[in-house]
């Protein structure tokens, strides 16, 4: 058994970071098993002489069976108690830790979706502004479909004038034209 336990430790020892070990951690393991050896060899001991003797009494039976079980000693302070204190005092601790660090999540991810639910607000008023403008310019390009058609209506109209009534024609077309965009710009951006 120990030949076993110096095996892996000296495995462990080659490739540390492989077994998430460092020296302390090597060393503690080596001082158990030689520990543990120890404590194997005496109890053969105390068994065998035991057996010769066979003097089997309830006291030394008690400190066996105490030793094999790592029992505590009940004539020995009691360390463990003091242990067990001290891991309960970190446990409360770090209990207390996490659920203040679970309600500073908690207001922040309440934060967080008061934030999402601004935008959502946002982009549904973005959303009917965008459709409220693609039916106005829906109407625009049906007006402008509209006065195009015209235009070309009222275009060929003029063509068709311009080729009746000649040179002369022509000319005092131009000048009615002009004197009507005259009266017609005074009117619109002077008035």
């Amino acid at each position: 058994m120990a030949d076993e336990l110096d095996k892996a430790i000296t495995v462990a020892a080659r490739n540390p970071t492989m077994y998430g070990t460092d020296e302390v951690e090597l060393d503690k393991r080596r001082r158990w098993t030689s520990n543990a050896c120890d404590q194997v060899r005496n109890m053969k001991k105390s068994v065998l002489s035991g057996k010769g003797s066979i003097d089997t009494s309830t006291s030394n039976f008690n400190e066996m069976r105490r030793e094999l079980m790592r029992l505590p000693n009940p004539h020995q302070p009691d360390k463990s108690h003091q242990y067990s204190a001290q891991n309960d005092d970190f446990i409360s601790s770090e209990s207390d830790r996490q659920l203040l660090l679970m309600r500073q999540q908690d207001e922040e991810l309440d934060e967080l979706s008061a934030s999402v639910q601004r935008i959502g607000g946002v982009g549904l008023t973005i959303h009917e502004e965008l459709l409220a403008q693609e039916k106005i310019l829906d109407e625009l390009g049906m007006e402008m479909d509209s006065t195009s058609n015209r235009l070309d209506f009222v275009q060929k109209k003029v063509a068709v004038i311009m080729k009746k009534a000649g040179a002369k024609g022509q000319i005092m077309m131009i000048c009615f034209l002009l004197v009507l965009f005259i009266v017609l710009f005074v009117l619109v951006f002077l008035t």
